[in-house]
């Protein structure tokens, strides 16, 4: 299975880098299989159609706003994700949405979808997660690493593959 972390956000705007701060934790932390890639997506929109077709999972990491407390931890999967996005929270949730459209025209959309959203406290213009989203990014982590053993992939703590 040919699956895509791709962790999406501002990291001038507070909270919206959520997504990029938990793939860079997660390749600092883990070693995943070769089937298995992370990526930093940032802000792009239409720049990232090509390492998004043909996926056969596709697992996006953003900061969404669905009502929950700050630092709620949210999981949509397949046709949940695009209806999120339809309530974007920044420009680059709108070049999602546009790619993942792309995607479908072209017949070249992932096989599964999932999003893994963090309720923000803050999109205000500071580098750095406010107290309550950082205390959160564990549990994303969690999350991710639990779809990822759905799919019967593993990943290995660096500190267990250290010990060996």
């Amino acid at each position: 299975m040919n699956t895509l972390i791709l962790g999406i956000g501002n990291l001038l705007l507070s909270d919206e880098a959520v997504g990029v701060r938990i793939v860079e934790r997660l390749q600092r932390d883990y070693r995943f299989p070769a089937n298995v890639e992370l990526m930093d997506g940032g802000t792009a929109g239409m720049e990232l159609l090509e390492y998004l077709a043909c996926r056969d999972h596709l697992i996006v990491v953003d900061a969404v706003l669905s009502g929950s407390e700050p630092g709620s931890v949210i999981t949509l999967r397949d046709d949940e994700v695009p209806a999120m996005f339809s309530r974007k929270i920044s420009p680059h949730q709108l070049g999602l949405a546009d790619v993942l459209s792309a995607l479908r025209l072209t017949d070249e959309f992932p096989k599964k979808l999932t999003l893994v959203g963090i309720e923000p406290q803050s999109l205000e213009p500071n580098i750095g997660l406010t107290p309550a989203i950082a205390s959160a990014v564990p549990v994303a982590m969690d999350r991710v690493l639990a779809i990822l053993r759905e799919q019967g992939i593993q990943a290995l703590h660096q500190g267990d593959i250290h010990a060996q």
